[in-house]
């Protein structure tokens, strides 16, 4: 198993890091889809209330996980320790390609949107320019060190807060909304279950960062304590704030305007209906700064997965080195590669779907290990428990695997391409194992290796 990291993180900061990944571009960007596919404030908002609950299913599972095997890596060492080599490797694999890779390529897109709308005269680079120079400027911030990484995320965490915050308060204080629309419906309202189901994976995406400080547990300090008090308030952090600005948006306009094109900035829509065109640019400037830092979140833990695989020798072995100052230098470069691809090659809407059915899937992989390893290891210490067990890891695992088989019915493009990239990744471990074998054999280690069967 992949040796411990440095204990350099607290409390405050996981929960940093949890809340930056999750408020990113999906809160802003995604109810104009909801809006434009449903129709339905009140139904809306009620798939954002269950969208947190099922953010908070799965972040006290993976609080039991990460205190009892506090170690780098999230889904991919709980999946090796539950279900096997293979099935570690290919939750890392999809970390890099669909996880960590898709999502954040997703965000800097929806990041280069809301820059053009601050700066018009960026758009003759366009978005896919921008949003690269974003993941590359904040790949070289976390190449400098954790410490570092770790200050930068605190204080980006609490400007965007504080900036969310302003203006939930700037929308209800204006007076220039109107509670009615709550009451009124758009043409879509009698959307079917289907829909519905496509329209929950966009608000899972925007949850998602809820596991974020499980990828770095090997770095946090009394994990057994702070882990778990990260995770669960932090997610219950993030829902509220969630429906607040859900709220606040149905306030300043009504359904069927919200989902009017342009649809991916719902955020600068509301802004300029509420407050004006001058204060708007505010706002947008505050939620790039958002964005910037649920980029920021995901390109800091990522990394740490594909660490923990080379350190395993189920990656190549150069992505274990780690700077003097602890970051993991080639696996931040390794990513950003990819996230360049990706940039290049898919929409906004096509990303976020392409990545929400692997995500879902394999994180409901890893919260059903909690069932698995309390049985397989009842006497592992546990410092926290999740409550209600079997019942919390259950709702979950079930609901994960509903949302992940509806959407592939309703968008069978994204979501085959998405599962396809999955499967991708065995003849990949294939070729690593036997590769390890003719090593060991050639040195004369008759250790046994890890069997692809």
């Amino acid at each position: 198993m992949a040796t411990d990291a440095p204990k350099r993180v607290g409390a405050f900061t996981a929960a940093c890091l949890l809340v930056s990944n999750a408020v990113g571009s999906g809160i802003f960007t995604t109810t104009g889809f909801q809006a434009r596919d449903l129709g339905d404030p009140k139904l809306i908002l009620l798939l954002w209330a269950i969208g947190g609950l099922f953010a908070l299913a799965g972040a006290m599972s993976y609080a039991e996980l990460g205190a009892a095997i506090p170690r780098v890596g999230g889904e991919y060492v709980y999946l090796r320790r539950a279900f096997g080599p293979v099935w570690g490797f290919l939750s890392g694999w999809t970390s890099f390609t669909v996880g960590f890779g898709a999502a954040i390529a997703a965000t800097a897109v929806a990041f280069a949107h809301y820059w053009i709308a601050l700066f018009p005269a960026a758009g003759d680079l366009g978005p896919a320019a921008i949003a690269l120079v974003l993941v590359w400027t904040l790949s070289a911030v976390h190449c400098l060190g954790v410490q570092r990484g770790g200050s930068f995320q605190r204080w980006i965490t609490i400007a965007k807060i504080g900036g969310i915050t302003a203006l939930i308060a700037a929308a209800f204080g204006s007076g220039g909304g109107d509670f009615s629309h709550f009451e009124r419906v758009g043409g879509s309202a009698h959307a079917g279950v289907g829909t519905a189901a496509v329209a929950l994976i966009f608000v899972l995406y925007s949850y998602s960062g809820w596991n974020a400080a499980g990828y770095i547990a090997g770095e946090i300090r009394d994990p057994g304590r702070n882990l778990p008090l990260a995770m669960i308030s932090g997610t219950i952090f993030v829902t509220l704030l969630y429906l607040a600005v859900n709220v606040a948006y149905f306030y300043a306009l009504p359904v069927d305007a919200l989902g009017a094109a342009p649809v991916l900035p719902v955020a600068e829509k509301i802004a300029r209906a509420l407050v004006g065109e001058e204060a708007a640019i505010a706002v947008v400037a505050v939620l790039c700064l958002s964005i910037a830092g649920a980029t920021s979140s995901m390109i800091w833990a990522g990394p740490r997965v594909y660490w923990a695989m080379a350190e395993d020798a189920v990656a190549p072995r150069a992505l274990a080195q780690t700077s003097r100052h602890g970051a993991p230098v080639r696996s931040i470069l390794a990513q950003s590669a990819w996230i360049t691809v990706l940039v290049a090659s898919g929409s906004f809407e096509q990303l976020v779907v392409y990545s929400g059915v692997a995500i879902a899937l394999f994180s409901a992989a890893a919260v059903a290990s909690v069932a698995v390893l309390r049985r397989r290891e009842p006497d592992l210490p546990r410092p926290y428990r999740v409550p209600l067990y079997p019942w919390v890891p259950l709702a979950y695992v079930v609901a994960s695997l509903t949302v992940a088989a509806q959407a592939t019915y309703e968008r069978p493009l994204e979501s085959i391409a998405s599962l396809a990239t999955v499967a991708a990744g065995i003849p990949v471990y294939v070729a690593i194992t036997r590769r390890r074998e003719r090593r060991s054999l050639t040195r004369g280690n008759r250790e046994p290796v890890d069997s692809p069967a």
